[in-house]
């Protein structure tokens, strides 16, 4: 493990009304302590996951917008609102690494288009499968960017990778994390909804639909109860659903 704890600085905020102050799971946040090499962020939608994922990201020096630290593409969005406000306790500290934000994945692979047309000399194909990114399918540029530009001695930060995976690509994707983090080389933290890259045995999950944020394990989350409910029970769940 590289990242070992991320804090909360409270004293540097000015207005806790404010977003992403307001966020409850913000609000009441000290400090979270990460004790395996794959960690997820859980919570429904605005719980804040994604925001103090962004946040580690920019105190990573990656590209907020999503990439690595050589990936100079902006976004108008692409501005890091907690950013400043976290810390980051590191034993090593590494600057490689890859944040993944599925929202923005195009742009990125616009801006490797661009790349390699003002600098041909240059092979900015080559980390990501050889071929440009939109001339994949989403899934399979994904896939390709697991596959191809992620090595060991790395911290990766992914932001709702399942976007554009099917079940069966989420369970590659799985096995790329086991890849890269079995000899404790490689670090991934993941905000997610996918109750399959969930499963993950022995990851660490942190609920951020708590407040305070809470660990909580793999049968307690809204994921897994309600898939496993829903694929027991689906004519119950439906009828419910769909009453007048």
């Amino acid at each position: 493990m590289f990242l070992r704890r991320i804090s909360l600085l409270k004293d540097k905020i000015t207005d806790s009304r404010q977003y992403p102050f307001s966020i409850p799971a913000i609000a009441r946040l000290e400090s979270i302590e990460l004790k395996s090499n794959i960690t997820f962020f859980v919570g429904e939608n605005g719980s804040g996951k994604s925001t103090l994922l962004e946040a580690i990201a920019y105190q990573c020096g990656f590209n907020i917008a999503g990439g690595g630290s050589n990936n100079s593409f902006e976004l108008e969005a692409a501005k890091s609102s907690l950013g400043d406000y976290i810390r980051l306790s590191w034993l090593p500290k590494i600057n490689q690494g890859f944040f993944l934000r599925a929202e923005s994945f195009y742009n990125f692979a616009t801006y490797l288009d661009r790349m390699q047309e003002e600098l041909p000399e240059f092979d900015f194909y080559g980390p990501y499968g050889g071929m440009s990114l939109h001339e994949q399918s989403h899934g399979e540029s994904f896939l390709s960017l697991f596959l191809n530009r992620f090595d060991r001695q790395a911290i990766y930060l992914l932001d709702e990778p399942e976007a554009a995976l099917s079940p069966t690509r989420q369970l590659s994707l799985l096995k790329v994390i086991y890849d890269l983090t079995k000899d404790n080389t490689s670090q991934f933290i993941i905000a997610t909804h996918s109750p399959i890259l969930l499963g993950y045995p022995e990851a660490q999950i942190i609920n951020f639909n708590t407040s305070p944020i809470s660990e909580i394990t793999y049968e307690e989350t809204d994921h897994y109860q309600i898939t496993k409910g829903f694929l027991n029970r689906r004519e119950l769940y439906l009828k419910e659903l769909f009453k007048e």
